[in-house]
């Protein structure tokens, strides 16, 4: 019987451990960031309930994916989730901050759903706080462990907020260089809602691709076609 959670097309991922759930943003990101063929390594940063990290395993013919998280309930889900899914073989989940993890190779692909919260009010639940603020992972931690853990060729996806993107960039500046950007509006009069980038440590020989997603283009539940062809390999309404 299927637990607390969400049901995919090829897997289910039960959050009830969990204290960020599986939202829009997580699939956004997993179904957008590149996955080139013949990828071996991907990393996620940040796996919470194991969903980018299930969803890289998907896309991927025989990569090896690695996620990452410090919480260890999060870490605890995870591992179920992936147990219960088709790629088990292929997904290892380990307990750690970014800042602590090492590793002997450098990865193809970084993808995360990273905390975003700078100066905002703190929650209450610790756990909470973790998932969502930036108080045990600041954006340039990010970006420099990020460029320490990719091969030379690699990219790196995540997902953030308009503003919080601009933050980002920021702290990376002179490091990470931007290949690809999608800005996300919920509908066509939302204005910008997330954005989506995909970076590298070489700089660009070429001006980044710059895209736009509208989820909702003709009232609720009436979803674009652009969003459609995005996640239907995962959204069971697809």
């Amino acid at each position: 019987m299927r637990g607390k959670g969400f049901t995919f097309k090829q897997f289910h991922i039960d959050h009830s451990k969990c204290a960020m759930k599986v939202g829009t943003d997580g699939t956004l990101i997993g179904a957008w960031a590149t996955i080139p063929c013949g990828c071996r390594r991907i990393l996620d940063i940040g796996t919470g309930s194991g969903l980018i990290a299930i969803m890289a395993a998907q896309r991927s013919n025989e990569a090896q994916v690695i996620g990452i998280d410090i919480d260890n309930d999060c870490i605890e889900q995870a591992r179920e989730n992936i147990a219960a899914s088709p790629w088990d073989d292929r997904i290892t989940i380990t307990h750690s901050s970014l800042q602590e993890f090492s590793s002997s190779e450098g990865f193809d692909v970084i993808i995360s759903n990273p905390p975003y919260f700078v100066d905002s009010l703190l929650s209450p639940d610790e756990k909470r706080t973790t998932a969502r603020h930036t108080t045990t992972l600041t954006f340039k931690e990010l970006s420099d462990n990020v460029v320490r853990l990719l091969s030379p060729e690699g990219t790196f996806s995540l997902i953030l907020p308009p503003t919080e993107a601009d933050l980002f960039m920021s702290a990376a500046r002179g490091a990470l260089f931007l290949r690809r950007r999608c800005d996300v509006w919920s509908t066509p009069d939302s204005g910008v809602k997330r954005v989506m980038m995909e970076l590298q440590t070489q700089p660009p020989t070429e001006l980044p691709t710059i895209e736009k997603l509208i989820i909702e283009d003709g009232g609720p539940m009436a979803y674009s076609d652009e969003y459609k062809q995005l996640t239907r390999d995962f959204y069971l309404k697809f």
